[in-house]
């Protein structure tokens, strides 16, 4: 590695390093407010990093490592994501009898492992950002460790997790043995060349596409899915559904936008299939919810069924389309999880259903912050999450994948059904028999930080709803980069590309 390869890489050593000083500093002594302090700066000075790293890109990093707009751009959500996480967790955490500094730590390997898979060009180094993500958040949903729910699901998801990683690693394997490669652009050149279309390496393919498929909670990878979300601590749930998943389904749209899906038509039935199947069994499965936790669960594999649509486009505006949406998932999830947590304790989650009801007579502006997050995840105009939809709707028709559209269309309207359930509970007078506890524990104002995170969030949420042009720039900027993946696929891959 050369001086500039080091500083390309600048995003990762921060992050790297920042769960490294924390190691020390738990050692020496806890101090949970410097602690928390600390971990936000870092955030900070990660995501400020992206701005000095895209003077160098486009450039290929050993052969391992991508930085480009696409990278940088999924980057930017993930560092952007933990912030915010980080500041909703500071009320939970705050109350925590012990190991709170933990989650700081476990979070920024978290972060660190997402963000090697979104810059990664080379199957080795998926797999190692994979491990890396994984093995953090058997911990962060084990945690803490006296909760027993916590400990269940992060059993659940050790024992699930390790089964899909032993299906990448397997697929990874085969497509090495026909290929001799394990660069992406290689491997795609060689895919195109027809030396390596095989029934083995279709195999292979598949095998990884189980094994990202379960970090996305696609159908049929998605039992885990209700279960963990619901024991898991909700700042930790928040994290799975943004920074896991953002990690993975930006290493799956560049994997596979190098070897051209559309040009494979079993391939492509495969993931049609599974977006028509995500879609149809998230929405219908949450309709039958009580659980607001396991509601969302279920929402989030609808909504990585919409994304797979905007995947399955291709092209620049499928990869504009997918990067916009789930930008606004970002948003969108996080401030959902986010009331769910100023509403928690570590000892009490705020899941039932029953835990919202005349929330607006009590915390007026937690449930507009709600009620704003849902509203964009059913796709209510004004919001980011309309025009995430649009985006992905105007992709397949572009790319006139009609049936896809059709089921889109028809379970974003099912899925407004269980979006309004919970704000109309919210609107309801509060129920007279709670208990004198949880009526104080509900009241419970939140802690400054949670608040200021909510806030920037439902900002956030209409901003990009109501003036996108600005982000939609930048997104450009992204889906061109896919571009330069395939330039370098024709070419053999490999060395630094110029504009």
């Amino acid at each position: 590695m050369s001086g500039m390869d080091l500083m390309a890489l600048a995003p990762l050593w921060i992050t790297a390093g920042a769960s490294i000083l924390i190691l020390m500093f738990i050692s020496v002594k806890r101090n949970f407010r410097f602690i928390t302090g600390f971990s936000l700066a870092v955030s900070a000075a990660a995501f400020a990093s992206l701005f000095w790293v895209d003077r160098m890109a486009p450039m290929s990093v050993a052969s391992l490592f991508i930085i480009d707009g696409f990278a940088l751009f999924y980057m930017g959500l993930l560092f952007g994501a933990s912030f915010l996480i980080f500041l909703l967790a500071h009320g939970y955490l705050k109350a925590l009898p012990e190991h709170r500094e933990e989650f700081f730590l476990l979070t920024f390997l978290a972060v660190l492992g997402a963000a090697v898979m979104a810059s990664s060009q080379n199957f080795v180094i998926l797999f190692l950002g994979l491990e890396i993500l994984s093995l953090s958040l058997y911990a962060l949903i084990s945690y803490p460790l006296t909760r027993k729910a916590s400990l269940e699901s992060g059993i659940k998801y050790l024992i699930l997790a390790s089964a899909s990683a032993a299906f990448l690693l397997f697929g990874i394997a085969l497509v090495y043995f026909e290929t001799g490669t394990l660069e992406f652009s290689r491997t795609g050149a060689a895919l195109a060349a027809g030396s390596s279309n095989t029934p083995i390496f279709f195999l292979g393919l598949s095998l990884i596409i189980v094994g990202l498929g379960f970090k996305l909670a696609l159908v049929p990878f998605h039992t885990w899915t209700p279960d963990v979300y619901q024991g898991a601590p909700s700042p930790v749930t928040a994290l799975v559904s943004s920074v896991s998943k953002g990690g993975t389904f930006a290493a799956l749209l560049r994997l596979f936008f190098v070897f051209d899906v559309s040009r494979y038509p079993s391939l492509f039935l495969g993931f049609a299939v599974i977006s028509a199947a995500s879609m149809f069994v998230g929405n219908l499965l949450a309709l039958l919810q009580n659980n607001v936790k396991r509601i969302l669960a279920y929402s989030s594999i609808s909504h990585f069924g919409y994304l797979l649509v905007a995947f399955l486009a291709g092209g620049r505006i499928g990869g504009e389309a997918a990067a916009f949406y789930l930008l606004a998932y970002f948003i969108t999830i996080i401030a959902a999880f986010g009331v769910v947590t100023v509403m928690s304790s570590w000892d009490r989650e705020a899941e039932a259903l029953a835990d919202y009801r005349g929330l607006f007579w009590r915390r007026p502006w937690i449930a507009a912050v709600f009620t704003a997050a849902l509203l964009s995840l059913a796709g209510i105009p004004m919001t980011a999450g309309f025009l995430g939809k649009f985006y992905v709707v105007a992709a397949g028709v572009r790319s006139s994948l009609w049936f896809l559209v059709i089921v889109l269309i028809i379970n974003s309207a099912a899925g407004l059904f269980y979006y309004l359930r919970i704000i109309v509970t919210m609107y309801l007078p509060a129920e007279s028999r709670r208990t004198e506890g949880e009526v104080g524990r509900s009241m419970a104002a939140p802690v400054l930080a949670g608040g200021i995170a909510l806030t920037v969030l439902v900002l956030l949420l209409f901003w990009f709803g109501i003036f996108p042009s600005g982000i939609i720039g930048v997104i450009k900027k992204t889906a061109g980069a896919l571009d330069y993946a395939a330039v370098s696929t024709a070419l053999g891959g490999g060395g630094r590309w110029i504009d």
